[in-house]
């Protein structure tokens, strides 16, 4: 026998109180009328005869069913049964990188178009999973999560690097923003009556995708990717570029190409990833079990991610027995139910006629 909520059988402590208010309430009403005259004559007076047994038939009646209804209050749980439980799909986080250096060409199109474009195919061979998205330069712009990965589709297609709101890279504040993003949607709720060797708790596994060129300009990668692995959240990374440098190509609003970036010696500013970019998202990767490819000509890793998804949905779709305890409340407020009530229905005293009336 176990309780769902022992802490409540503290009120079994009513019952013994409430006896003695019954019996404490049965001896003041005898004195007072005893108090009022002979006990003889007053029992002339009554149209019924009241007795010791009905008054304690009901007391008691009433104690028990009020003992029973606490007991329903506290769940009693009796007996198991196994069952199978299914977890959860895998919550994705895209953190794609919109800075300027994005924009540049030694991957085609461009290094932004060609992650875009794997992107958008990547979303839409999801199977049930959710996805959100967080758009970063120097500040982030977050997509919540969601299974309509046509909206996520059409939001990356309409996002540039001219549309970011600050300049700039910021990986650990973009990792921070997409862990924020997987917690706002996380299910908190406890399954109820049911225990695993795991977490009782039927929670998908949360994955983020960053996609950069590795460039960062302000923040702490590595602290935010210690976050992420404390909260069990996974990171694949993909670094985008070559090793060559590579000039920054500058558009107008309309989309044409008006030249090149250039800094404040007139001279064109270059990207290229670097050996030391691609050791910090390697790092990044490896702090969260997740793992770090590089974009080579014609992919940008997101096949090879996509394995790595397969293979942990497949996990995820392990069927786990877990032990649920039956609830037997029922079994105890029926009777509690049926003792108060037939409390209420029961007379204190014998009704009967008086003799030469009428």
């Amino acid at each position: 026998m176990s309780w769902r909520h022992e802490d409540l059988l503290w009120l079994l402590g009513i019952v013994p109180a409430a006896a003695l208010a019954l019996i404490a309430g049965w001896t003041l009403r005898r004195r007072a009328s005893k108090r009022f005259g002979a006990e003889a004559s007053v029992r002339g007076l009554l149209v019924g005869r009241a007795t010791a047994f009905w008054r304690s038939t009901r007391a008691v009646l009433l104690v028990i069913g009020l003992g029973l209804l606490v007991l329903t209050l506290a769940g009693p749980q009796y007996g198991s049964r196994s069952r199978v439980l299914h977890k959860r799909g895998v919550d994705v986080v895209v953190v794609l990188d919109f800075s300027k250096s994005m924009l540049a060409r030694d991957v085609r199109p461009t290094r932004i178009d060609r992650a875009k474009a794997e992107l958008g195919r990547f979303v839409q061979e999801l199977d049930g999973d959710r996805v959100g998205v967080v758009a970063f330069a120097g500040e982030t712009i977050e997509f919540p999560m969601t299974v309509d990965y046509a909206a996520v589709d059409l939001f990356l297609r309409d996002l540039g690097p001219y549309d970011m709101p600050v300049g700039g890279t910021a990986i650990g504040r973009a990792l921070m923003a997409a862990q924020r993003l997987l917690e706002r949607s996380r299910p908190t709720v406890p399954r109820t009556g049911a225990t695993t060797e795991t977490s009782p708790t039927e929670t998908p596994s949360r994955v983020v995708i960053l996609m950069t060129d590795g460039e960062d300009h302000e923040g702490d990668p590595l602290a935010a990717a210690d976050e992420l692995a404390t909260a069990g959240t996974r990171i694949y990374t993909v670094g985008i570029g070559t090793r060559t440098p590579e000039a920054i190509p500058t558009f107008s609003n309309d989309g044409t190409w008006t030249g090149y970036l250039l800094d404040d010696a007139g001279n064109p500013v270059t990207t290229s990833l670097t050996a030391d970019n691609e050791r910090v998202l390697q790092q990044v990767a490896d702090r969260t079990g997740g793992k770090y490819f590089r974009a080579g000509r014609g992919n940008v890793g997101v096949d090879q991610i996509r394995a790595e998804m397969r293979r942990m949905r497949q996990e995820e779709r392990r069927m786990r027995r877990v032990t649920v305890h039956e609830e037997r409340y029922a079994l105890v407020l029926l009777p509690a139910f049926l003792l108060v009530l037939l409390e209420g229905l029961l007379p204190e005293a014998w009704i009967r006629r008086r003799k030469g009336v009428g």
